[in-house]
Parts: C-alpha cells; structure tokens; sequence
C-alpha cells in the first residue's frame, strides 16, 4: 500500500476540508497537512489560535467530516513542508491541470506520495508547481473545467490507493 500524506494549501472551505478528512479517513491516509489559510480542526495541545475561533472551525467542519477529524493525524503549517517531505523520500505530487500533466488513469503509484491540493478557484501555485515531481490530471467529459477540490481529492486518493 501507498504510503499517502495530503497537502491542503489554501483552501478556503471549511466544508471542502471536513470532506477530505472524512475521504482520507476512508482511505488510510497516513496525515493531513493543512497549510497556509487553510482551516483546520482543534490541535490536541498547543492551539495558538483563540479557543472560540477553533471551536467554530472544527464544529462547522464535524458537519462534513463526521469524526474523521478527531481519526486522521494532522497538522498545521504556515507553507507545504515539500523539501522536508521530499527528504523523507516523498514524491510531491500537485494535483493539477496543466500542459505538463499526466492523466490520473495512467499514473502508477510510488511507495512514498505527498498530494498536494490547491485553493478551490485558481489552483496551486506557479511556485509550488515548480516545486512538485508530477502533476497528475483527472480526465473531465463534461462543459466544466474541474472538479470540487474535495471531489477530485477523492477521486484521486481513489486512484492513489486502488493500486
């Protein structure tokens, strides 16, 4: 099985968040890395942030995470972890449509992966593209151009796990 970490960089919906907990749950996830503005649930000890804006967040992300918040190791970072990550014989892998991208079909898993996904509208950024060992891409048949980044998150854990 693949060892799997998730990198969520600047995600704005706490909803979208307590969806990919409760998917990454399924899916043995090994940890969440919430990073940037991304919100994330209470930290078991040192939370920084004031108890009522913690408290909110992680209530309003129980609604779609059901639990998995409190069943998937996480942590929070100010910028994605990629050269300690990387280190530690992750492959960073950004989940992203770009010229450079390989479909999700025809990508085989490493033993290590860090997935990173991006901010809801534009994506992950130029710099941390450039950052990234691959880009896998999920084939769209429809008019819209992407994905939920909680649905395509799923979609592409599905695929990262299956094999």
């Amino acid at each position: 099985m693949t060892d799997l970490v998730v990198i969520a960089h600047n995600i704005r919906s706490i909803h979208n968040i307590g969806s990919i907990f409760r998917t990454a749950e399924g899916f043995g996830i090994k940890e969440i890395i919430c990073s940037g503005y991304t919100p994330y649930p209470s930290l078991p000890l040192h939370d920084n942030r004031l108890p009522h804006i913690h408290e909110k967040i992680t209530n309003q992300m129980h609604k779609t995470a059901l639990g998995a918040e409190k069943l998937v190791k996480f942590r929070h970072c100010e910028t994605p972890p990629i050269e300690t990550l990387r280190n530690q014989g992750y492959k960073i892998i950004g989940l992203e449509q770009n010229e450079s991208s390989i479909k999700l079909p025809n990508y085989r898993p490493h033993n290590k992966i860090a997935l990173i996904l991006g901010e809801e509208v534009d994506g992950i950024s130029q710099n941390t593209l450039m950052q990234c060992d691959y880009l896998l891409e999920i084939p769209m048949f429809g008019k819209k151009e992407s994905f939920n980044v909680s649905v395509a998150a799923g979609i592409a854990l599905y695929h990262l796990t299956l094999l």
